[in-house]
């Protein structure tokens, strides 16, 4: 049997989500600090440079997130582990609180650069300062220098795959 061959067909909002879902990504929890502290969970979220230290995260005009970043011009970042799948879904639920309450059940310590909450059993943490941000159709890719990163627990990553939280299967820390 033959590889299904590649068919063209027209790029639409829907068509693009379901061939970007067949591409896996971690999962992180995007967080400002201040007087009103925000979460939200991102998986379009990149390191950019090792010199300066930058990564990127791209979020849309529509999200809450995207206004309280460009207030804050910095943020905190946690990457997740498999274990925290059901933290992960409550930074994605638009239903739940908003300001600090959001953050009365969860589990976590400001960050020691920026003052963004950083997740308690997270695999790591990164705090950043925004040092530019682009305008692309309805998101903003916004780019954040890296001030302070740190390691957690060793564990399973969390991945998003075809619509679906999944594991990396990974246990191991080490080179290639």
């Amino acid at each position: 049997m033959s590889p299904a061959q590649p068919v063209a067909t027209e790029v639409t909002p829907a068509s693009l989500r379901e061939v970007m879902s067949r591409f896996a990504t971690g999962v992180v929890v995007l967080t400002v600090g201040g007087e009103n502290p925000h979460g939200m969970t991102a998986n379009a979220f990149s390191s950019v440079s090792l010199e300066p230290p930058t990564v990127l995260c791209c979020i849309g005009h529509s999200a809450v997130m995207h206004s309280a970043l460009t207030r804050a011009g910095r943020f905190g970042v946690s990457v997740m582990s498999a274990e925290q799948e059901e933290t992960t879904r409550y930074f994605a639920d638009k239903k739940r609180p908003l300001g600090p309450a959001q953050f009365e059940r969860i589990d976590w310590l400001p960050g020691p650069g920026t003052g963004a909450p950083l997740l308690s059993g997270a695999l790591a943490w990164l705090e950043c300062e925004v040092t530019a941000a682009h305008e692309v159709g309805d998101h903003s890719v916004f780019l954040g220098e890296v001030v302070s990163a740190m390691n957690g627990a060793a564990g399973e990553g969390l991945l998003f795959y075809e619509g679906r939280f999944r594991r990396t299967g990974a246990t191991t820390t080490g080179g290639r």
